[in-house]
């Protein structure tokens, strides 16, 4: 009888524990891109707080993940969505791959924070200079350029063709309205954004400045 009545118990602190956690991870999506934007401006001032960086929050944290925002990132080394946002350990799901493309693996991770960790707000960040996206306007079709990763980009480069302006530039923000589409139109993602329950944002990270231009979708 104890027996039994020790697991009723378990069985309720742990159904409370998972509400909370639940409760923690489902941020509505434009309460997890104010906090973004403004972890941005305290990067920018050179006013950064380092929330959630602590042994405490490690220790939490190693416990399992609710982070409250997934960011579609480059790899390149200067754009590191901890860092230009101001967030710290488990704070946001980060994939980070040459020119932000968006292929089934990105995808499918992308997924896996939204219907299992319950992150409901996605930025695709672009950047400026990017030299994936320089790679792919110049068109370097010599053998060992041409791949995958050109290959995703050459729908912004031709979306990008004829525009005023920094050929470059333009192609990275095509890149990013092209990612937000293709995920927002996912068969993983679209019924989610379709019912309001997602929303996926895109914005393009100035290299000189730390500023982030938002993209209207």
């Amino acid at each position: 009888m104890l027996a039994l009545f020790a697991v009723g118990v378990l069985s309720i602190i742990t159904a409370r524990a998972l509400m909370a956690a639940d409760s923690e991870a489902s941020m509505p999506a434009d309460q997890a891109l104010k906090l973004l934007l403004e972890g941005n401006q305290r990067f920018i001032a050179g006013k950064m707080e380092h929330p959630n960086q602590s042994p405490a929050r490690r220790d939490e944290v190693a416990k399992g993940q609710y982070p409250f925002a997934s960011v579609l990132a480059c790899a390149d080394s200067r754009t590191a969505p901890e860092i230009v946002f101001d967030r710290g350990l488990g704070d946001l799901f980060t994939v980070r791959v040459a020119g932000n493309v968006a292929d089934k693996v990105v995808i499918e991770s992308l997924d896996y924070s939204v219907k299992h960790l319950g992150v409901r707000l996605v930025m695709v960040l672009g950047h400026t200079r990017c030299g994936a996206v320089i790679a792919a306007v110049d068109g370097h079709d010599a053998p060992g350029d041409v791949g995958p990763m050109l290959s995703e980009l050459r729908p912004a480069v031709a979306a990008s063709k004829g525009m005023p302006g920094d050929p470059v530039l333009n192609a990275v923000r095509e890149n990013v309205i092209l990612i937000v589409e293709k995920l927002s139109t996912s068969a993983e993602l679209s019924a989610m954004v379709k019912s309001g329950e997602l929303k996926i944002v895109g914005g393009v990270y100035d290299l000189s400045t730390g500023t982030i231009d938002m993209l209207k979708n």
